[in-house]
């Protein structure tokens, strides 16, 4: 079967060419994927920020907790997972026809950021539990959206959406035992 012209332009501008350079295209998919990541890893530099310390050492936790060496990776994983979910999308559907979606994507990773300053920051765990249900719902939009748009996008917000489920359960159980 011979390849149509269009299919071949197409192949090419996403291939190195012969003299070992990106081509234009294959360079902003690149740059892309690298500023959906940095945009992920962000939300998630911004929440580092507010750290546990003593005020949450003191607290009355859940068997259940997982240990504090879990989560570091555990949320690396989920902002790469993140940042490849839009850049998939991105890379489809481009801003002109999945603006809405991508835009979502940046406000839960705002309201992510958030919560780390509202629990661990502020020490308003109830506050916390309320943004973090916004959040939970935020994350099923921005799935749904993206699986819409692109399945394995949808697929890869999967972990996510059950991480910040568990975090609600986790997050509704130390406000319970904390309550003043």
């Amino acid at each position: 079967m011979i390849a149509h012209r269009a299919d071949i332009k197409k192949l090419w501008s996403f291939t190195v060419r012969k003299s070992g350079r990106y081509s234009l295209k294959a360079a902003r998919q690149i740059i892309g994927l690298a500023g959906w990541l940095a945009m992920s890893f962000a939300a998630g530099w911004i929440g580092s920020r507010y750290i546990p310390g003593q005020w949450y050492a003191a607290l009355a936790k859940p068997a259940w907790t997982p240990p504090d060496a879990v989560f570091g990776p555990v949320w690396s994983l989920l902002y790469l997972l993140m940042g490849i979910a839009a850049w998939l999308v991105w890379r489809r559907a481009g801003f002109k026809r999945a603006g809405g979606a991508l835009a979502l994507f940046i406000g839960q990773l705002g309201l992510n950021a958030l919560w780390s300053y509202l629990f661990f920051g502020a020490h308003l765990i109830g506050v916390a539990l309320l943004e973090l249900a916004v959040l939970g719902g935020a994350v099923l939009l921005v799935t749904i959206r993206f699986w819409r748009r692109e399945r394995p996008a949808g697929l890869l917000m999967l972990p996510y959406l059950l991480w910040v489920g568990f975090a609600f359960y986790l997050n509704f159980a130390f406000w319970w035992l904390n309550r003043v």
